[in-house]
């Protein structure tokens, strides 16, 4: 009788712009063979859509029905998910600020967020994943087998993605952070918040590699 292999595992990984969660999520999936489920580059996927459709980030129906006619896929590579949106490669478009600020808009829709959900559950249900977001741990797998919620000081939030797009300045990055946070906090479908049954991590005095190293110790007693 030969050992069962290990039961794949949902990771689910939250927290506000800025804390580490993404790359934290790419690493440990890298670390384990798992899939690195990007929510945010799903969302950015549909806001670029939307800019280029000339769709109102207001308009909750349009967006839902262009997100209904939307393929969004994520394809693992060495250096990150390449994201392909109906089958075009999209990926360095999507990290430019004016998609990230659309993404943070459309992202507050209940319609829109109800699409995100199912099509995320789907491509998660087997296991083996690690997904990062904000409402991973409490809406879209509330029943994952670890849950980390990622968090920072918001001045360091904002160094941190200050360093990521030098082309913007520190005062324009602290003002769209705090900004973000209030709509991811504040909006009525899904908010900002960490899961009851969360391990809430404060990286603030962490290295990367140090929080890293506590995600897996979680994961591993998990495993065992």
């Amino acid at each position: 009788m030969t050992d069962s292999p290990p039961r794949k595992l949902i990771i689910a990984v939250d927290g506000p712009a800025g804390a580490g969660k993404s790359t934290i999520a790419s690493r440990l999936a890298r670390k384990l063979g798992y899939v690195n489920l990007e929510s945010g580059a799903m969302y950015r996927a549909l806001a670029l859509k939307a800019i280029q459709s000339d769709i109102s980030f207001d308009d909750e129906n349009a967006l839902a029905e262009l997100a209904r006619h939307s393929r969004i896929k994520l394809e693992p590579t060495i250096g990150g998910n390449r994201v392909l949106v109906d089958g075009r490669d999209m990926t360095q478009r999507l990290r430019e600020t004016d998609v990230s600020e659309a993404a943070s808009r459309v992202s507050v829709h209940p319609k829109v967020r109800e699409w995100m959900v199912a099509r995320q559950r789907e491509l998660g249900a087997d296991g083996g994943i690690v997904m990062e977001g904000r409402d991973i741990g409490t809406k879209v797998f509330p029943d994952a087998d670890v849950k980390i919620f990622l968090d920072a000081d918001p001045v360091i939030r904002e160094q941190r993605r200050s360093k990521q797009s030098p082309i913007t300045t520190p005062e324009a990055m602290a003002a769209e952070l705090r900004e973000r946070d209030r709509r991811d906090r504040t909006r009525a479908n899904s908010p900002l918040e960490a899961a009851p049954d969360a391990i809430v991590l404060d990286s603030t005095a962490l290295s990367e590699d140090e929080v890293l190293r506590r995600v897996e110790e979680l994961v591993e007693r998990k495993l065992a």
